[in-house]
């Protein structure tokens, strides 16, 4: 997803935004003369403008002016029209300071540190110290780490030698304070910061100003200095060629180990290496809206799961009968158990988390399920899925078939499935073996690629398996193009039948 970052603060009230046309990375221009006589073309908003310093230089965002309604939303009216969803609904969420989690690079000199994102198509680094889009505790922190990184002489990295020692940096905030009045949680959240080192380990040749880095931070901006900002401070391993940000191997210096944050009704916990929403009040705001459409009591497959934040948020709220999490990426194993272990006591599911590829054989995670949620990547949908959920008709013929002639269970050969079951968590133990081979009547998918999520729904709805139901769209990322969607579908051709009953209606007329 695209950065951009921040520090000054924005108007107290986000509610006087006037819509005008929107602008991207262009300023208006004059009206020509011969056009004088005609009334003059209202300006873009300057109320929901950027002010950014750092635009256009920088990378991370992609229009300054009408930040409540990017371009992008009238696109998404049109599409869902065509779709027979008229009533296609937009939350213009957080515009300023809004970015809770970001990944930096570091590159410069010691004695002038740039800390910021590549200039757009290139490998230069964008100082932006003053971003508009970052949480003001970011920018506070990284101002902290460049006063750093210059008294204590620690070299950035060089891309073109594979030298100096710091990388990249992830800033992430948590807002979840229960100190404070639910008020001040927000603006006064805490920085963690993963310090991404160019050495193998914590041995290496340069960790004694990996650690005094470290100590500066905490001394400077811990809960003993004169502004508490820093909530801990941890070290990734990185010494690759290529482009990732980080290592595998990760150490915690200093500071809380755990990191929580309450979003969707839960508690949640995310470890640096998690994967976690930037915009921690828009997700929050989509997972409240999400719950209305499960029904209590269901039975749930959450798919590209992460650390479970969806599915157990349904457990908690929708009091769900099952909850199965699927996900690739094991390092979200541990969140997820941190997370399940401080859900409500009256929650009383069926809870599993599963290391699993979810492109793999996907109808043996949608069999039992009334609910399927998907939350892919960008590049949206594996086609091994949307290839299951378009031919579901016929693979709920076959399930039925097969619960009706009784079978000797066979020993499981297949390694995917068999790691699954070995790498899996198990909380609760309510059955629900009278489901078994129920297959799913709702899909609820959300999206942070358009492109990707029009081609999949489009192929979903091709089918004839599916309609669309339901369509809403957040500001994710305000000051950019992007728009993130959730779709709510229901098995059948529920459209279709309306206007054929509405059709047989009018010829008895």
């Amino acid at each position: 997803m695209p950065l951009c970052l921040l520090s000054t603060r924005p108007p107290t009230s986000l509610i006087t935004c006037h819509a005008s046309p929107g602008t991207l990375r262009t300023h208006p221009s004059p009206p020509s003369t011969s056009s004088l006589s005609h009334l003059p073309t209202p300006p873009p908003s300057l109320t929901c403008a950027l002010h950014c310093p750092h635009f256009q230089s920088c990378s991370g965002c992609t229009h300054e002016f009408n930040l409540h309604r990017p371009i992008i939303v009238d696109e998404a009216t049109d599409f869902f029209n065509t779709l027979g969803v008229s009533d296609f609904t937009f939350d213009t969420c957080r515009l300023w300071e809004w970015r809770c989690r970001a990944k930096l690079a570091v590159r410069g000199s010691a004695e002038s540190p740039l800390i910021g994102l590549y200039q757009e198509g290139t490998h230069n680094v964008v100082d932006i110290p003053q971003c508009k889009a970052h949480h003001p505790n970011i920018n506070a922190a990284v101002e902290l780490l460049r006063r750093g990184i210059t008294e204590l002489n620690v070299a950035p990295y060089d891309e073109d030698q594979g030298t100096g020692d710091l990388r990249y940096v992830q800033m992430a905030v948590t807002t979840f304070n229960t100190s404070l009045p639910a008020s001040e949680r927000y603006r006064n959240g805490k920085v963690q910061v993963s310090l991404v080192w160019n050495s193998r380990n914590e041995n290496s040749h340069n960790s004694e100003k990996l650690n005094a880095l470290a100590n500066f931070l905490w001394r400077n901006g811990g809960p003993k200095s004169n502004v508490h900002l820093i909530h801990s401070v941890w070290a990734n391993f990185q010494t690759s060629t290529n482009n990732i940000i980080f290592g595998n191997r990760w150490r915690h210096l200093l500071g809380e180990r755990d990191f929580w944050e309450h979003v969707g009704g839960i508690d949640i916990a995310l470890a640096p290496s998690s994967f976690g929403q930037a915009n921690t009040r828009a997700f929050d705001i989509l997972l409240r809206k999400l719950q209305k459409y499960v029904p209590f009591g269901a039975s749930v497959a959450d798919l590209y799961a992460g650390a479970g934040v969806i599915g157990l948020s349904l457990a908690a709220t929708r009091k769900c009968r099952s909850v199965k999490c699927i996900e690739i990426n094991k390092e979200s194993k541990l969140s997820f158990e941190k997370t399940a272990d401080r859900l409500p006591k009256i929650v009383d599911s069926s809870i599993s988390w599963h290391h699993a590829d979810a492109s793999k054989e996907p109808l043996s995670w949608m069999v039992g399920s009334d609910v399927i949620v998907v939350d892919p990547p960008r590049k949206g949908l594996d086609t091994s899925l949307v290839d299951a959920l378009q031919n579901i008709k016929s693979v709920k013929h076959k399930a039925k078939s097969s619960s009706e002639s009784p079978h000797e269970v066979k020993d499981e050969k297949r390694p995917w499935i068999l790691r699954a079951r070995e790498d899996s968590v198990q909380i609760g133990s309510k059955t629900t073996s009278a489901d078994s081979q129920a297959l799913p009547e709702t899909l609820i998918y959300i999206s942070c690629g358009w492109e990707s999520f029009k081609e999949d729904c489009k192929l979903l709805l091709s089918s004839k398996a599916w309609h669309l139901e339901k369509a809403h769209g957040y500001n994710f990322f305000s000051g950019t193009q992007s728009i993130e969607v959730l779709a709510v579908f229901k098995r059948g051709q529920g459209g279709l039948k309306k206007k054929k009953l509405g059709k047989k209606k009018k010829k008895r007329l």
